[in-house]
């Protein structure tokens, strides 16, 4: 039968919406019994429930210390996460283990495709309906318990149907699947193709070939053109200093004066330095943070070892303050050499240097200070700004453009595992 054909009945059941007229409409009770037995994960290999379904535990994965009491998983059970911050987690268990007691386990009963189910409990619009059975203590998390998931209305379409539908994702869903991994290699590839062409060009100039080279004298960076130079960093500034704090309090969407927070710059800058400010007013602050035209900020914290230092360069004429965990740079070279030069992978290194065991990563201004940094002379500077300039913006380009693809196969899948799931599209 056509989709055009097909006639079709409210589900009441508001987040489905209609649903073919042959369907039915059942609680999952009915679809599914809860395996609630204890057992040790010393007899049941631990499994973890995440995004991507139900996997066995990594050894470096947090434990808790009660590993004798935990849920038994069979293979075939369905195992959802019950807490709203693990939204997302759960699927269809391929092994024998154990899980954590958060963990809801279900044992499918025999007239039902769990793969069909599978799909429906993973549209976000379940998510939704399944944590808002919940009870907790603040918005953002609480638990869903058994006793509140088993009277949830779900659609149920006829077996042959079920089964049809979750062969059909199955099929869309892997190639779609591909496209996307081919997608984001594309991207880890141009990232990295963008450091090592940084790295190679602001360490042996845009024409090494016809060059002399020299030993630099530090092992990170190796030979450089015999022309140029290696200085640390407080001796090419001509000052590097901390910004004032800026609270949430002091920020205003009508303030005269822009402002740049450091979380800002992790969470906004893509190499465009307009998208990190917020507005307060001048009175608030003392006027030894401001910033102009070609200095470059750090950041000085950070929970992952590769944001430490990250460093962006102003090249706008707005009147800018820098907020707390900011350190500032003013010098006298070419602002987008020095940016690339702090960026590339020797500074990286410099940076993360003996820090790598740190769960809050903290770097000073003395520590910025003390950067190696590799100097052409200031025209060769610009010649080689000026071409990573060029190419950057074509690498990010590239880039942002196979993002966007991303993004609509995402929304093309979510929206197609809705359809197919509620009847809306014909198989």
């Amino acid at each position: 039968m056509s989709k055009q054909n097909m006639e079709f009945k409210d589900s009441g059941i508001p987040w489905i919406g209609q649903i073919p007229k042959h369907w039915e409409v059942t609680k999952i009770n009915h679809l599914y019994s809860q395996r609630n037995q204890k057992v040790s994960d010393k007899d049941f290999e631990p499994l973890s429930v995440t995004k991507k379904g139900i996997l066995p535990q990594l050894e470096n994965a947090a434990k808790t210390d009660n590993g004798d009491n935990r849920k038994l998983v069979k293979i075939g059970d369905f195992v959802i996460n019950s807490r709203s911050d693990r939204r997302g987690s759960c699927g269809i268990s391929s092994f024998d283990g154990s899980v954590s007691l958060i963990n809801i386990v279900l044992k499918p009963r025999e007239n039902m495709n769990s793969k069909y189910f599978d799909w429906l409990f993973h549209t976000t619009l379940f998510a939704d309906e399944f944590y808002k059975y919940g009870n907790g203590i603040v918005d953002d998390l609480w638990s869903t318990r058994w006793d509140n998931m088993k009277n949830i209305l779900v659609p149920y379409p006829p077996l042959n149907e079920q089964k049809k539908i979750a062969e059909f994702l199955d099929k869309k869903c892997e190639i779609i699947d591909k496209r996307l991994s081919n997608l984001e290699r594309k991207i880890k590839s141009l990232k990295e193709y963008k450091k090592s062409l940084i790295s190679e060009c602001v360490t042996t100039g845009l024409n090494p070939k016809n060059m002399e080279f020299k030993d630099s004298g530090i092992p990170w960076i190796g030979q450089i053109p015999k022309h140029w130079e290696i200085k640390k960093l407080k001796y090419i500034a001509t000052r590097i200093y901390k910004g004032s704090g800026i609270t949430k309090e002091q920020v205003f969407e009508n303030g005269d004066t822009s402002c740049v927070r450091y979380g800002e710059i992790y969470t906004k800058y893509n190499y465009s330095f307009d998208k990190c400010f917020s507005y307060t007013f001048e009175k608030v602050l003392n006027s030894t943070s401001y910033f102009g035209y070609g200095d470059i900020l750090f950041t000085c914290t950070g929970e992952l070892i590769e944001e430490i230092g990250k460093n962006v360069v102003y090249l706008g004429d707005k009147k800018c303050l820098a907020g707390s965990d900011i350190i500032i740079l003013n010098h006298k070279q070419n602002p987008s050499f020095l940016n690339y030069a702090l960026d590339c992978n020797y500074a990286r290194n410099q940076k993360s240097y003996g820090k790598a065991k740190l769960k809050v990563v903290h770097i000073s201004s003395r520590e910025i200070s003390n950067l190696f940094v590799v100097l052409p002379p200031l025209n060769e500077q610009k010649e080689i700004a000026e071409f990573l300039d060029k190419k950057c913006e074509k690498i990010d380009r590239l880039n942002e453009n196979y993002t966007k693809q991303i993004t609509a196969l995402k929304e093309y899948k979510k929206s197609l595992i809705y359809e197919c799931v509620t009847g809306k599209k014909e198989i």
